[in-house]
Parts: C-alpha cells; structure tokens; sequence
C-alpha cells in the first residue's frame, strides 16, 4: 500500500481488477478546495491509456513488479526468450508482451523484464539503442545540407526514417521510445 503522495513514474498500481503502470503524474494544488493528483495511467496487459483522479493522500494498492535485467538469447516462432544473467534461468516471453521493444532486440543485447508473480509484464529498453543500417538508397553528392530524410532498414529489420547522407553500413543511434534517429555512431 501507498498513498497517492508516493506515486511516481513507472510504479505499477493494482485496482479495478487490474495493473496499471504510472506513466505521468501531477500534484494540483487549487486555491480553493483540496489538493488532487491528476494521473495518466497504462495497462500493462492491454495497453490501454486512461486519466484517473486521485484526491490527495488517499491510499492506493500498488503491485509488486519484479524488474530484472535479462539478455535477449533468441526468437522461438513467435515468442522471444530471454535469460536472467544472476541466475542463468530462461524465460520464454510471447510477442504482444514484448511488444514495440521487438523492434530494437539484436540477439545477446540487455533489456529490463517486469514480472508480477512469475508472469511477464512488459519489455523495457534502454532509451536509445545503436543499430546497423543493413539497406538504405545511396546518397548523393549535395545531399548533406538539405532536411530530407529516407528510409533506412536496420539489422533488425525495423524501417526508419535517416538524414539523405546517411550511407548503409552505418551504426547510427536509434530513439527506442518513438523509432527516430538520434544520429550517427562512429565506430
């Protein structure tokens, strides 16, 4: 149990039945009246966004999430496996609950699992990551001062948007929140 003074970004809250990880909060103290904090809260297992109200100081049940780094070995069909580095054990985590982190998973790279009572929760990456452009369209000469992009396909196989100088064989850093390109890597 916390009380809703305790909330912060990334906590997971149990209610109505189901889990809700914290994804923004506002403590809102009005003139007149009592203090509130004003939510946007995430289910975990579907996804779904919803604005909830809190009064101020009042109790909430938060879940216990286990959050633990884990090397991402390989895709078995659908699903992706991963290991725990303390323990060496293996879990197998179905696509929808690794949702758009799939985009950014190279064999062997760390990611963050969240697990409540055993289950996967979620995949969280490290907010950017650096990947290889394996194809992209040649540049020209003169492209390097205009503000066109083209897309670039990843060692991933996930599309994104790059600067028209960019060449292919380029590790370039990638946002893994919103998929842009942050900027080129050298090596």
């Amino acid at each position: 149990m916390a009380t809703t003074n305790d909330l912060k970004n990334g906590l997971v809250l149990n209610f109505d039945g189901n889990l809700w990880q914290v994804v923004e909060f506002q403590h809102v103290k009005p003139g007149k009246g009592g203090a509130f904090v004003r939510t946007k809260l995430k289910n975990v297992l579907s996804g779904k966004v919803v604005e909830r109200t809190f009064n101020a100081g009042v109790k909430v049940d938060t879940a216990t999430v286990d959050r633990r780094d884990m090397q991402y070995l390989y895709r078995d069909g659908e699903d992706f496996v991963f290991m725990d580095a303390d323990t060496y054990d293996q879990i197998t985590i179905p696509a929808p609950t690794v949702g758009d982190a799939a985009h950014f998973l190279l064999e062997g790279q760390s990611a963050t699992v969240a697990r409540h009572d055993g289950a996967p929760l979620f995949v969280e990456m490290p907010a950017a990551v650096v990947l290889e452009i394996t194809y992209t369209e040649p540049g020209l000469q003169g492209d390097r001062s205009t503000g066109g992009t083209k897309p670039a396909t990843l060692e991933t196989g996930f599309v994104v948007q790059v600067p028209l100088f960019v060449e292919q064989n380029t590790k370039i850093k990638v946002d893994t929140r919103s998929g842009e390109y942050l900027g080129r890597v050298s090596a």
